[in-house]
């Protein structure tokens, strides 16, 4: 029986040795102070008959004291071991732990607060001996104060089976914080570069994550006695991936060029390590990974809300200036019915409507698809495109060359219906494409509410992108409706008469002035060579017009065909031209090129940004820039040193800006936003501008430093 309960007994040792942390102590003594309890450790009970020896430096220190990592930033020392004396051991190799940071007084400093241990890689000269472990540990601990402190330890760890220790479990916590290269579950390192930005060194990191991004930070170790202080990030559109710009003190970005670097990358518990051969080179594509900063968290809308708001604003989009150009074709609409049938005013109004509606639903669909396609999608981005440009220039010339009476158009009986008569008067289809074409023309604008409409469409899916510009097409249609409803407004108007030449003239001219102006968004696009180019071949078409009214003219007996002949030519010019040959425009006063990493740099020193997202196409801008931004007191802020405005120009396709304005949840423009210290997201403005509105926000978002007079 006695010996059946020694059996037992030796199994219930055993067992418990198996147990995570039931195992026999092995560690030193603690050498105990004011601020911080300090030993080593080790992960068996014994040597074993292995080569190396794996051991603990343990600190414990008191709330609000810290430690320094290996490098310590702007101030301070690591812990510095030093094992002479000891006996059988060959070398002594530290690991450490992803440091955490400590922002002070603008100093930054990388360590660890409340508890570490430092795991060692310990080498014997005798394996399967005895170690013996002398160290004299030197180390700063501070809080308010720093504080050096010099113990020293010692630390026997006998031959025999290398049974694990009670404090196995603590270093393999502390072992699995060490990042590698092969320990960032899921982080990678994309790219990285040396920018070379005046004399201080800049370093771009290029950062990606299999899963959502936290609150990723970068610890550079470069040589030359270069620091790099705290990184700016810029996400993607998932945050799923950042570039981070870090910038440095000391060596030039050249003297580096091809220096090895230690990155090291902390995002919560995930952590990598590795080393580059650094290259000088040109800034990271930040459009790349979205170039996002996310605005205010604001609530679910639901969907009845924002179509109400997609219907209010249709219906103030009349009232934008980017409708004022077609203002002339729904005049000549409205006083062609003057004196009419109460069901032919009904009639022709609904075609109208129907004509924009429809349209809507045409532009609809393709922001859809193009969505569902991965490519940008936005309110107005189809002026972004050369060949839509050309498009518009073309029929808004074909239709004030008709206004002045220099053709009409005479289709066979089956296409009539389609067609504007020859006596000026629309017919049904001549309504219909007169509300087509006057939408197409006002989607350059963005009016209060429809932005939020737009943003809320595009961020779902195709249903309800198309009920949203469904409702914002009824919008814009409503004055078309409300005549529909309302007949004798139109009825009473006076019947057409000579007078109407005269009116179709002024009108006429009114196209000639919108063509004028669309030619000077197409030169953004392709120069202003191209466009002068393509302005006069819509001369020359109206030149062929005007010889088709001489008999003996042969270029008037073939004016269709050369007119065709003008036209295509002109959609075919902008084909060949690359945006990349047209000069970027030249930006005014303290305006500076929109740049996210600079902007993100700038507000997290305390400053103050101004952001316009504007466009040449963008007549709501430009109105913007001179009711607003360009005079009075907004302009006097916008100068001052202490604030930085950024111009963003969206006039050809950029996925950066694209992205951007999508990280706030809108995708037209105009687009404004302040950031400053109480608003590091930014706070986007509404799109028509006011003085008070501006200077309201600048408020809110710097405080006391960014309050002007008004």
């Amino acid at each position: 029986m006695r010996d059946i309960l020694k059996i037992l007994a030796a199994m219930g040792a055993l067992f418990c040795l198996a147990l995570p942390g039931t195992g026999v102590a092995a560690s030193s003594a603690w050498d105990r102070n004011d601020h911080v309890d300090t030993r080593i450790v080790s992960m068996t009970q014994a040597v074993g008959g292995h080569e190396t020896v794996q051991l603990g430096l343990h600190f414990r220190m008191k709330p609000g004291w810290k430690l320094y990592w290996r490098s310590p930033g702007d101030a301070g020392f690591p812990p510095q071991p030093v094992w002479e004396g000891s006996d059988n051991l060959r070398a002594a190799t530290l690991a450490w732990p992803a440091p955490q940071r400590f922002s002070i007084f603008g100093l930054e400093t990388l360590g660890y607060s409340d508890e570490v241990l430092l795991p060692i890689t310990a080498k014997l000269d005798r394996p399967g001996e005895p170690l013996r472990l002398k160290s004299n540990i030197r180390y700063l601990t501070c809080k308010d104060i720093c504080i050096p402190y010099e113990v020293a330890l010692t630390f026997d760890l006998p031959a025999g089976d290398a049974a694990p220790a009670a404090e196995t479990a603590l270093i393999d916590r502390f072992a699995a914080m060490v990042p590698g290269p092969d320990t960032g579950q899921g982080l990678s390192l994309e790219n990285i570069v040396l920018v070379n930005r005046g004399t201080e060194p800049v370093l771009q990191v290029a950062l990606r994550s299999d899963t959502v991004l936290d609150a990723p930070d970068i610890f550079v170790e470069a040589p030359q006695d270069t620091l790099f202080g705290k990184p700016v990030a810029v996400f993607g559109s998932d945050r799923k991936s950042a570039v981070l710009e870090l910038k440095g003190a000391g060596a030039s970005a050249p003297k580096l060029d091809g220096d090895a670097f230690v990155v090291t990358v902390v995002d919560g518990d995930r952590s990598l390590e590795r080393t580059f051969a650094v290259r000088l080179g040109d800034p990271l594509a930040v459009a790349v990974t979205g170039n996002v900063v996310p605005g205010e968290a604001t609530e679910p809308l639901a969907l009845w809300y924002v179509l109400l708001l997609a219907v209010l604003g249709g219906l103030i989009l009349n009232l934008m200036p980017c409708v004022l150009p077609v203002l002339s074709i729904k005049l000549l609409s409205a006083v062609s019915h003057g004196g009419g049938s109460t069901a032919a005013v009904r009639a022709g109004f609904l075609a109208t409507a129907g004509g924009i509606i429809a349209s809507m639903m045409v532009i609809a669909v393709a922001l859809a698809g193009l969505k569902v396609a991965g490519f940008a999608a936005g309110w107005g981005i189809q002026f972004q495109q050369p060949v839509f440009l050309a498009f518009m220039i073309v029929v808004v010339t074909l239709f004030a060359c008709n206004l002045f009476g220099l053709f009409g158009i005479n289709l066979p009986q089956r296409l009539s219906g389609f067609a504007l008569a020859a006596g000026g008067a629309p017919s049904l289809g001549g309504h219909f494409l007169t509300g087509a074409f006057a939408t197409l023309l006002a989607t350059p604008c963005s009016a209060p509410f429809v932005g939020t409409a737009v943003g809320f469409a595009l961020s779902r899916e195709t249903g309800e992108i198309l009920a949203v510009f469904a409702a914002l097409g009824i919008g814009l249609a409503s004055p078309y409706l409300a005549v529909v409803a309302f007949p004798r407004v139109a009825t009473a108007l006076p019947r057409p008469g000579p007078w109407m030449v005269t009116l179709r003239r002024l009108l006429g001219w009114a196209l000639v002035v919108t063509a004028l102006w669309l030619l000077s968004v197409v030169s953004a696009q392709i120069g202003v060579e191209g466009a002068v180019l393509m302005g006069a071949m819509m001369a020359l078409i109206g030149v062929v017009f005007a010889l088709r009214r001489m008999p003996q003219s042969r270029i008037g007996r073939h004016s269709g065909l050369m007119v065709l002949m003008l036209a295509v030519a002109s959609l075919v010019l902008p084909i060949g031209r690359s945006p990349d040959s047209v000069p970027a425009e030249t930006l005014q006063g303290r305006w500076q090129t929109f740049d996210l990493v600079a902007l993100n740099r700038i507000v997290a020193d305390g400053g103050v940004v101004f952001v316009d997202v504007t466009a040449d196409w963008c007549i709501t801008c430009q109105v913007n820039k001179r009711l607003v931004l360009d005079h009075g007191a907004v302009a006097d802020w916008l100068a001052r040193d202490d604030i930085t405005p950024m111009r963003a120009d969206w006039t050809r396709p950029d996925p950066a800006i694209a992205a951007y304005l999508a990280g706030f949840g809108r995708y037209g423009i105009p687009f404004n936003a302040v950031y400053g210290p109480e608003a590091p997201n930014g706070i986007a403005l509404p799109e028509l501008l006011t003085s008070d509105v501006v200077l309201d926000t600048v408020g809110r978002a710097g405080g006391t430093k960014s309050t002007v007079s008004r």
